[in-house]
């Protein structure tokens, strides 16, 4: 398969590590001083463009590689909303190809599966109250994480006694989330749920980014495949569909 990166700081060296050791072709890298060459031949050539950079440049990223026709597994965060969701959906829907997600770690998008179940079996059971917490380094300026995100985004919509997050302190109908900084922690999402009986723990714990960039490779992989004019996710390619 023939890969272009855009972004080249540490998860897109990472990314390209991962995808060489596979077998893969890198045709292409862009970054910021070189942003030209998403119209040159190497560029086009790509099967699937893998995006990491900042939330300012993402969506113009991706709008960048679907005009010269290449489909783009996209993991930054931070454009994606609703602002942007609108242009995205009229883009898919005249053939572009998006994959976007908010941690490409295998682990992570099983965690968020088993969450959702775990949410929609205790939702009868008032007793249970979730809580949220995630973890990662110092550097790491945004919070809640992307990741931290997702997962209570997705237990609001699978339980129905909660009718949204907040990060803190919350009343009894939003999910409490907490965001620590430590460190060089890479990445600690812990879903708890606490009744007066028992607890039940749900935590996922990244080791570095490699876990990351390997998720990203073989979702490129994956989408290299896929039918054109979509917006897919994680749970696509690990058939997490509930």
């Amino acid at each position: 398969m023939k890969i272009a990166i855009i972004g080249h700081g540490k998860m897109g060296r990472e990314v390209e590590s991962v995808a060489l050791s596979r077998g893969h072709e890198v045709v292409c890298v862009i970054d910021v001083d070189n942003r030209a060459d998403f119209s040159s031949e190497a560029f086009r050539s790509a099967d699937v463009a893998i995006e990491f950079s900042v939330p300012q440049a993402g969506f113009d990223n991706v709008k960048a590689a679907w005009r010269e026709g290449v489909k783009v597994v996209c993991g930054t965060t931070g454009w994606l909303n609703a602002e942007t969701a609108p242009e995205v959906e009229r883009a898919c829907a005249e053939g572009a190809t998006l994959l976007h997600a908010t941690n490409f770690s295998l682990g992570v998008n099983v965690t968020m599966a088993a969450s959702r179940l775990l949410a929609r079996l205790l939702a009868p059971y008032p007793e249970y109250r979730a809580e949220l917490e995630e973890v990662h380094h110092i550097h790491k300026l945004d919070h809640p994480s992307g990741t931290a995100i997702t997962l209570a985004e997705q237990l609001v919509a699978s339980c129905p006694r909660y009718t949204g997050w907040q990060e803190g302190e919350a009343p009894a109908d939003k999910l409490p989330v907490t965001a620590l900084r430590e460190g060089e922690v890479p990445g600690i999402h812990t879903m708890t749920w606490h009744s007066p009986d028992d607890t039940i723990t749900l935590r996922h714990e990244a080791k570095s980014r490699h876990g990351f960039a390997v998720g990203a490779v073989v979702a490129a992989e994956w989408l290299a495949q896929a039918p054109r004019g979509h917006r897919y996710t994680m749970a696509d390619v690990l058939g997490l569909k509930d």
